[in-house]
């Protein structure tokens, strides 16, 4: 048995140190050849937050990757296996992708030009009213915003550069989480909720565990639901609804656990109780809500500094309110009680239940 967990820790080691050198290595190439966070003219950004202690900053960075080796070892979920030949090509040609695409993004970065997607909506009377406000922006400063096929393709290469190979492990931590909330149930049972799902990305982990699991994802995004509906095609009981998390379309009570990885941050203040009112509303009393997100000023003092970077290089224009929200007091009104908090590098997973 010691042998078995030897073996598979030197493969996890080995496979997730290829990943962080691959994204990482391209994170510093893109950093190289980008142009700087500050506008030519402008006075230089300088963030309150003292330097963090870059040795504090790699152990954080390593802890990440520890806890999510503990995880698999607690049977919580299996080991990835993302590290093939076949996914291998497949990332070699989202990397062609995203540097080719990196000037676009620059010049954005550089001119300040969050909003390109509304004007394109605008000239659309298809798309006339469909989306909030607030959700048309460029956030990242990407190409499409969420509303291209070629956005919802290339997002997960762009957030693993931008988190230097950490993206995925930082989400098992969240799987992990909804895990321990569901032990002991029969996943047949179970209806659990994806909000924000994106184009699948965590919906194929939860599967990767769960694979009996009924699974459903919303969705703002007619592009990434389309590219989710793919990716997940395998499983036929996952269903893929597209829609907005401030008004989801789910009868009250029907779900027993919600997942919401990514999402808070780019809400508004006022659209984010919007949303706790209604996660608590579609949740079964007792079901638990797994929050993952950013994590907070205060969080993490030696990471305090590059969460003030974060809005200025990479457009979130909510990030600021976002960095002090009360998440306990706001759910608490909405009528949930947090339940759990883990920090993982620069994500904080959270999980409420209804009481």
């Amino acid at each position: 048995m010691s042998l078995k967990r030897d073996i598979g820790r030197a493969r996890y080691a080995a496979a997730q140190g290829a990943r962080v050198a691959w994204y990482l290595g391209q994170y510093l190439l893109a950093r190289r050849i980008s142009g700087p966070f500050d506008r030519p003219g402008e006075p230089k950004f300088k963030p309150q937050a003292t330097e963090g202690d870059p040795a504090r900053i790699r152990a954080a960075f390593l802890d990440l990757f520890a806890k999510d080796r503990a995880n698999i070892e607690a049977g919580l979920y299996p080991a990835p296996n993302d590290v093939r030949l076949d996914r291998a090509i497949a990332a070699m040609r989202s990397s062609v992708n995203f540097f080719r695409d990196l000037p676009r993004v620059d010049q954005r970065r550089l001119e300040r030009d969050g909003v390109e997607v509304r004007d394109q909506v605008r000239e659309s009377a298809a798309d006339a009213g469909r989306y909030p406000t607030y959700y048309l922006q460029n956030f990242h400063y990407q190409t499409g915003g969420w509303l291209s096929e070629e956005s919802a393709k290339l997002y997960d290469t762009q957030v693993e550069i931008l988190f230097g190979g950490a993206a995925d492990a930082m989400r098992r931590i969240a799987l992990g989480s909804l895990a321990r909330a569901i032990k002991g149930v029969d996943q047949r049972r179970l209806r659990v909720l994806d909000l924000a799902c994106g184009n699948g990305r965590f919906m194929r982990q939860v599967l990767g565990a769960y694979p009996r699991l009924p699974l459903t994802g919303l969705d703002l995004s007619p592009a990434y639901c389309a590219e989710a509906r793919e990716r997940l095609r395998d499983w036929p009981q996952v269903e893929i609804v597209n829609g907005a998390v401030e008004q989801a379309p789910f009868d009250d009570g029907v779900f027993d656990a919600i997942t919401c990885v990514y999402l808070f941050h780019e809400l508004p203040p006022r659209v984010r109780r919007d949303a706790a009112r209604e996660i608590t509303r579609v949740l079964k009393p007792g079901g638990a809500l797994v929050l993952a997100d950013s994590i907070q000023t205060g969080d993490a003092a030696d990471l305090d500094r590059m969460l003030e970077y974060f809005p200025i290089g990479f457009h979130e224009p909510y990030y600021g309110s976002y960095l002090g929200e009360d998440f306990t007091a706001m759910f608490a009104e909405a009528g949930l009680e947090l339940e759990e908090t883990q920090f993982a590098f620069l994500t904080k997973v959270m999980r409420f239940r209804k009481r």
